[in-house]
């Protein structure tokens, strides 16, 4: 069963544009990683926040990643960085639109 990882963490940009410019070669080699479906970026410039919602297919997958990218980010300079994993309720979500049939 597919598992979704919420990530969010402090971050002073930079934003929109010159994010995806500046975070290019960082989401290919995201685009990479075992087990990933999708990722959506995240950003929130008057919070000062930024993460990503990602949808992976299997649980240890999104855990190998989730403990791999805190490193990365901590590594990065980021203070800290919050990782929260989720199942999936796929009846509920299906009504709802959700892109995983």
């Amino acid at each position: 069963m597919a598992v979704l990882l919420q990530v969010d963490f402090p971050f002073t940009g930079p934003w929109g544009d010159e994010m995806a410019a500046d975070m290019k070669e960082l989401a290919t080699s995201i685009a990479d990683e075992p087990g990933l479906l999708w990722k959506i970026w995240t950003e929130n410039r008057e919070a000062g926040e930024a993460g990503g919602i990602y949808l992976f297919a299997d649980a240890s997958s999104a855990n190998a990643y989730a403990q791999m990218h805190r490193t990365r980010l901590l590594g990065f300079g980021i203070p800290a960085v919050n990782a929260k994993l989720f199942d999936i309720n796929l009846p509920l979500s299906l009504i709802d639109r959700a892109p995983l049939s």
